[in-house]
């Protein structure tokens, strides 16, 4: 099959009762593009006809490692871009430079509605600066935050931002708790979640500026605020969602990320009985596909640079879920409920 023959268009690509439709860039991963084509294949698969995936990226490449996998006529469209943004460019300069990059003609696809989400393993600034400028935000959201799952005892918390948003305003905080309750309650069906404030101490005085003025207006709000937490009980499963600003989410991901490598060396050997599997689960970013970048006016999922086809392919569901389940127009609505409670 030539690669104009997969090729597709933003024309005709909305129509209700079809399946939900997934853009996943595929050239700015580290394993691009073998690990996002292994991830589309295994996506369509197993969502039995209710998933379709654009791959967007060279025509070329894409075609060949299709043919490569196995592909044949799985509901898997190219739409062709000529260029890359990689990992180490500034992510504003490429976005504005780079129109015929992958990530910003994935951005397009889903702004003209060809596609109903997007995933990428790419730069994450670039995939939030070319959705920022390609999406927008959703009504009543200043900035955009990046939610992802830390491991604790029970289930895994939610974490935002993780870098999306590093200069906050304690609104910001508060529209990052909102839009984490809303994921956790509707996309991961935890009834009331428990919201938290990430800070150096439980009492409401504690912190700076921003975290103290974020406590008051998360008390008076109508969500179930439980209070701060320190970085210690981060893993004990004190709260669902865990808000913070982007710097401080970003460091604490990191250093979360690196115990994955190490904490096998640290019981090699041990014989205790170790649940190791388990615990490397709980810390594997394959096992969840990806992060959302809430507050955008779309699906948008950031996946690990390093991801495999299971962690895209995973992604790829996550985006699924999102679409249908409508998260937006949750948090937009619950933004509602919030400004009408603090009486804004």
């Amino acid at each position: 099959m030539s690669p104009s023959s997969r090729t597709t268009s933003a024309e005709g690509r909305a129509g209700a009762g079809r399946p939900v439709r997934i853009a996943i860039e595929a050239m700015g991963g580290e394993n691009a593009p073998g690990a996002e084509v292994e991830g589309a294949v295994t996506a369509v698969r197993e969502a039995d006809g209710s998933l379709e995936i654009v791959l967007v990226g060279r025509a070329d490449a894409l075609e060949a490692e299709l043919a490569r996998q196995g592909a044949g006529e799985l509901p898997i469209t190219i739409a062709h871009a000529d260029e890359v943004i990689t990992m180490h460019e500034s992510p504003a300069d490429a976005v504005r430079r780079k129109r015929g990059s992958s990530i910003v003609v994935a951005a397009g696809l889903h702004k003209s509605g060809a596609v109903d989400g997007l995933v990428s393993a790419g730069n994450t600034g670039a995939v939030v600066a070319s959705s920022l400028l390609g999406l927008g935000m959703l009504p009543g959201v200043r900035r955009p935050a990046i939610a992802s799952f830390f491991p604790a005892l029970g289930e895994p918390a939610v974490v935002l931002d993780v870098g999306a948003s590093v200069d906050c305003r304690p609104s910001d905080l508060v529209e990052f708790a909102t839009m984490g309750e809303a994921y956790v309650r509707d996309v991961l069906g935890r009834g009331q979640p428990r919201v938290a404030l990430m800070n150096v101490g439980e009492e409401p005085s504690k912190g700076n500026e921003l975290t103290q003025e974020a406590y008051r207006l998360l008390s008076v709000g109508p969500l179930n605020f439980v209070g701060n937490v320190e970085g210690r009980d981060l893993m004990t499963g004190a709260a669902d969602v865990v808000v913070c600003d982007g710097f401080v989410g970003n460091v604490m991901l990191k250093i979360i990320e690196s115990v994955l490598t190490v904490l096998p060396r640290f019981f090699a050997g041990s014989g205790g009985g170790i649940d190791l599997e388990g615990i490397r689960k709980q810390f594997d970013y394959e096992e969840y596909g990806g992060a959302p970048l809430l507050g955008v006016n779309g699906v948008v999922i950031i996946a690990h640079g390093g991801s495999t086809g299971k962690a895209i392919k995973n992604a790829a569901l996550m985006a699924a879920r999102f679409v249908d389940k409508d998260l937006g127009g949750t948090i937009v609505e619950r933004l509602r409920e919030a400004a009408m409670s603090d009486g804004s």
